[in-house]
């Protein structure tokens, strides 16, 4: 079985929930049922886990709750497996923060594979993450603990602004369209919403400058994207 690596299985359904750890167990990997919403923060408040597989329709506590929870506090990868099949619904889970969206009755060999892929590139990003600290300026990035300074004093950051900053740290002089950045992190289809990816590039700026207002960090390309300002 694949070390450390563990799967935490929100679903109330006590068939569908075997099922999907038996799937999990197949794969390699360390299944975690639990039942309820409110049993779900619990162990997500205790431990942490390399993915979430979640219903939405839960007691105690629903599936739409805790993924905004999740969102925003952690970069775990989140797959909705959900009876829900009305789009807005879809793209309402995703634009929130999961990373895939699965409708029962699933096929097995497929959540079998989306699971598998998830977590490689969760471990790809992990391993960049944790090879070094990022600097840029007066902002410092602790890739490990997934902290930012600046002048170093503490930035608080959502998951989503944070996965922003990483990006562009990676890649100083890198011009980021907004599908670019979209899709890096939310891991999901750019359908032009650009008042979403606004909104974050401008919670991101306001934050910077409440500390250093002295200082620019992220310039527009004008009809290109974002970058680094040298």
């Amino acid at each position: 079985m694949t070390e450390g690596i563990r799967i935490l299985v929100v679903e109330d359904d006590n068939d569908i929930n075997q099922l999907l750890c038996n799937i999990i167990k197949k794969n390699g990997y360390i299944p975690q049922p639990v039942y309820s919403g409110t049993e779900a923060m619990l162990y997500l408040e205790k431990k942490e886990w390399d993915m979430v597989l979640l219903d939405l329709m839960l007691p105690g506590m629903s599936g739409d709750e805790i993924l905004t929870k999740i969102a925003e506090q952690s970069n775990v990868p989140v797959i909705i497996i959900s009876a829900k099949l009305d789009q807005p619904t879809k793209i309402g889970m995703l634009r929130t923060g999961a990373d895939d969206y699965i409708t029962k009755p699933f096929d097995i060999e497929e959540v079998s594979a989306r699971i598998d892929s998830h977590l490689r590139r969760y471990k790809r990003i992990n391993k960049l993450a944790n090879t070094k600290k990022l600097i840029y300026k007066d902002i410092e990035i602790d890739t490990e603990a997934k902290t930012v300074f600046v002048q170093g004093k503490a930035l608080n950051l959502t998951a989503r602004e944070f996965g922003i900053l990483f990006l562009f740290l990676t890649s100083p002089e890198k011009v980021f369209t907004k599908k670019n950045l979209f899709e890096s992190v939310w891991h999901e289809a750019y359908y032009g919403d650009e008042n979403i990816m606004n909104v974050h590039i401008s919670n991101i700026r306001n934050k910077l400058a409440a500390i250093n207002p002295d200082e620019q960090y992220i310039e527009t390309i004008w009809g290109m994207g974002y970058r680094l300002k040298t």
